[in-house]
């Protein structure tokens, strides 16, 4: 069948030595082969640019090209403006806030040629131990979840980008990371149908353009205990005959270990057949193309249904906007992120006197797991010093200057955990205590969830900046180095 290569979604990462230049020969492949479109991971905003520009130039079909942006465009792209994690947003019970900053990521997306956004996480944050969606879920709330994730859908398609929820039917209770394992969630269904799947009736009512499906076994939904990506009692009777959805189903990336138990080519056969149209991140694209080409001669693949997912993806790809967007807004829509990151910064735990004007930094990176780099440290330290502050190393700088313990733990893919290490929180016991010897005003900021404050055990206020992406260091600099109002 002529254009199952349509459905097939590679990767492009961007290296920081070498750009994109070792991309170039899979970059190739997937042209030759007729790819649907890519997602990209990483870049300097203009660079994407001229690279999303000359993919488009050279493939026979509309492309739809998509990238996680859950946090903004700069959470990939380099210059592009960054947003507090969803959770801070969805902290505020601002609907306007949300609405706002799924228009400034959709705008910033066009601005690079990406049209379409893995976002919004439509999970529910339910299990305090899930060592994978934490900050990048609008809340616990059901009610407020189903909320949002409408409004930042509605905000983001009605400038051009399509939306993508997920993970259905719901990554919020795992304590399993579906990138290293297959998670399973054992509530009955009564349950999951009044939380987890809350959320996505919500996006499908605001006619979300795609819902990505999770690695992820709901034994109460589909007996076999088969990940909902492979599954078509989920996909199929469930969120296409049930919950009536007719757009883009995508799966998760396929290289997570939730779906490989039988290997790339096979998963993406199954995926096919369990309802997903579009296989996300394959590795080896010619093998995965050669085996869907295989299970349709053999008639293990319904040829119709393929066909089907082809029609869905070329309309939602024209339907997708191809255009620059209108960037007059630019300097104001930075300004006002900025505000917003400020805005979520907030004591969790004590109070901080501020401004701060003299600071003693010790950082704690309670980062570990996975192949890709976290973002810099350097930044927090860099614009304290911006901000007016002096930054000095840890080493005894008196009792006139501030002790900052900075605590990083993000959520990382393969780091199979949501808190911080017994060896960080002894980090920071020591730190604080060695600055109380030196009668030092004391601060603990935490670049991650506030409910991780509860496992500071240290006698320093703790201040929650909700995330280590470069957006947010820079927020909680500012808000130490401000007045309190």
């Amino acid at each position: 069948m002529s254009g199952i290569r349509q459905l097939l979604l590679p990767a492009i990462r961007w290296d920081s030595k070498a750009g994109y230049d070792g991309e170039r020969a899979s970059i190739e492949q997937a042209l030759e082969l007729g790819v649907g479109g890519f997602a990209l991971f990483g870049g300097e905003a203009a660079e994407v640019a001229k690279l999303t520009s000359e993919l488009r130039e050279r493939s026979k079909i509309p492309l739809l090209i998509g990238s996680d942006l859950e946090r903004g465009a700069g959470q990939q792209f380099q210059g592009a403006t960054g947003l507090p994690p969803l959770a801070a947003i969805g902290w505020l019970n601002d609907v306007e806030a949300i609405r706002r900053a799924a228009r400034i990521t959709a705008r910033e997306a066009r601005a690079v040629g990406v049209n379409w956004i893995y976002a919004p996480v439509a999970d529910v944050d339910l299990e305090p131990d899930n060592p994978i969606i934490g900050t990048r879920a609008f809340g616990g709330d059901v009610a407020r979840v189903a909320r949002d994730v409408a409004a930042w859908i509605e905000a983001c398609q009605a400038e051009g980008v399509l939306a993508c929820a997920k993970h259905f039917p719901g990554h919020g209770r795992t304590t399993a990371d579906s990138h290293a394992t297959l998670p399973t969630v054992s509530l009955g269904e009564k349950e999951l149908r009044a939380t987890d799947l809350v959320p996505f009736k919500s996006a499908i009512q605001a006619n979300v353009a795609s819902i990505m499906s999770a690695h992820i076994s709901f034994p109460a939904l589909d007996s076999s205990g088969t990940p909902a990506t492979l599954s078509r009692r989920i996909l199929g009777e469930i969120l296409r005959d049930e919950l009536g959805f007719q757009g883009l189903v995508v799966t998760d990336a396929m290289i997570m270990e939730g779906v490989l138990g039988d290997g790339e080519a096979k998963a993406a056969v199954r995926a096919l057949r369990a309802g997903c149209d579009l296989l996300l991140y394959p590795t080896d694209i010619a093998a995965v193309a050669a085996a869907i080409q295989g299970a349709l001669d053999a008639g293990d693949l319904d040829s119709e249904r393929v066909r089907a997912s082809v029609e869905r993806r070329t309309a939602h790809a024209r339907d997708a906007s191809q255009a620059k967007p209108d960037v007059s807004l630019l300097g104001e829509d930075r300004a006002w992120a900025e505000a917003i990151a400020e805005r979520v910064v907030h004591e969790v735990r004590g109070e901080v006197g501020r401004p701060l004007t003299a600071v003693e930094l010790t950082v704690v990176d309670d980062d570990v797991g996975g192949p890709y780099p976290a973002p810099s440290r350097e930044t927090f330290s860099s614009e304290l010093r911006a901000c007016g502050a002096q930054a000095r190393p840890a080493a005894g700088a008196g009792d006139e200057t501030t002790a900052v313990i900075a605590l990083f733990g993000d959520i990382r893919s393969w780091k199979g955990r949501p808190g911080y290490s017994a060896a960080s929180l002894a980090a920071v016991r020591s730190a604080v205590s060695a600055a109380r010897d030196r009668r030092q005003q004391t601060v603990i900021v935490q670049f991650s969830h506030p409910r991780l404050a509860a496992s500071i055990e240290a006698d320093a206020p703790v201040v929650c900046a909700w995330g280590g992406e470069s957006a947010m260091q820079q927020a909680a600099a500012r808000w130490l180095t401000r007045g309190s109002k």
